[in-house]
């Protein structure tokens, strides 16, 4: 997708808006994001064993790889409702990089420790159609700033750099082959059976897949994380960094995240989309000392809408 992404393109991992100046020269980024819906709605009729119509109290949406938990205290789940195909391994587009950034928060040590910008980075996005925080070659960035770069505005050049660094091997691909394996040991710790990377932020090789019960469930482990909650739940972020011309950075990423401004008490999480792969969103909300934590994925239109609906029929419950 390059620096230039073009509006109404549905791009694979759903980034909306990066914004770069140095002293003031602002060059704009901008890409499609998901369109906004959101109609609430519990209940629809299903047929009983005498042929007699009852109202089922479930979520009434179009999805059907989706998954509800409650989230409790934080530290337990427990199952509210899930959809006919919740189980169903597909693939899950840039939602991957809620993973990448788990991987990456073990070593909260390295959160200030600085990153060269190299231009692989930046080819990468270009050559795959990637989203971007249109990271400039040269910058130094914090592993922190890489954090918002990646999850805020999807920046699959941020997600390259922090696999780059936080894997280990000789050459680039041998450090992220070894990051995209750290994914993996962690998601078979979590429990997350139906899940399997092959990439640090969702352009498929081929196996990256993971189901909507896998997909919330990693979402509420990664909501324990206070520095991953405070950049998710963020509409717009803007921050600074040394320049490879010894001069100053600024950036400005906007949120992928619709759900952000449409529902009250949202708290973010990730979403997702792509030719292939559809759309997808792991979302989590709080009201009334409750948060609800769901995912979407491999949906076939916005998700925006059925997020909402899940967690109104979920705050009813």
């Amino acid at each position: 997708m390059g620096a230039h992404a073009r509006p109404n393109r549905l791009h694979r991992t759903g980034a909306r808006v990066a914004t770069v100046a140095l002293f003031g020269a602002v060059l704009p980024i901008t890409a499609g994001g998901i369109a906004q819906a959101a109609t609430p709605g519990v209940t629809h009729a299903a047929e009983q064993g005498d042929g007699a119509t009852a109202t089922t109290d479930v979520p009434d949406v179009a999805a059907d790889h989706a998954y509800l938990l409650d989230a409790r205290d934080g530290s337990q789940e427990r199952e509210m409702w899930a959809g006919p195909k919740a189980d169903e391994s597909v693939s899950m587009a840039s939602t991957t990089k809620i993973m990448t950034a788990v991987v990456v928060l073990k070593h909260p040590e390295w959160l200030d420790r600085q990153i060269t910008v190299k231009q692989e980075y930046r080819d990468y996005v270009q050559q795959n159609g990637a989203s971007t925080a249109d990271l400039q070659t040269g910058d130094r960035l914090t592993v922190r700033q890489l954090l918002h770069a990646m999850l805020i505005p999807s920046g699959g050049d941020a997600a390259m750099a922090l696999a780059d660094n936080f894997g280990v091997g000789a050459t680039q691909d041998a450090r992220i082959a070894d990051f995209v394996n750290q994914m993996n040991v962690e998601a078979a710790q979590l429990g997350m059976t139906g899940t399997h990377f092959d990439s640090f932020d969702g352009i498929s090789h081929g196996d990256n897949r993971s189901t909507a019960r896998d997909l919330a469930k990693l979402g509420q482990r990664a909501m324990l994380q206070p520095v991953f909650a405070d950049v998710v739940k963020l509409k717009k972020f803007e921050t600074e960094a040394p320049a490879a011309n010894g001069r100053t950075r600024y950036y400005t990423w906007g949120t992928t995240n619709d759900l952000l401004s449409s529902y009250d008490g949202a708290l973010g999480i990730k979403t997702g989309s792509g030719e292939e792969a559809g759309y997808s969103l792991v979302f989590a909300a709080k009201r009334d000392n409750r948060t609800l934590v769901g995912a979407i994925v491999g949906a076939d239109k916005e998700v925006f809408g059925d997020a909402a609906k899940m967690l109104d029929w979920g705050f009813a419950h």
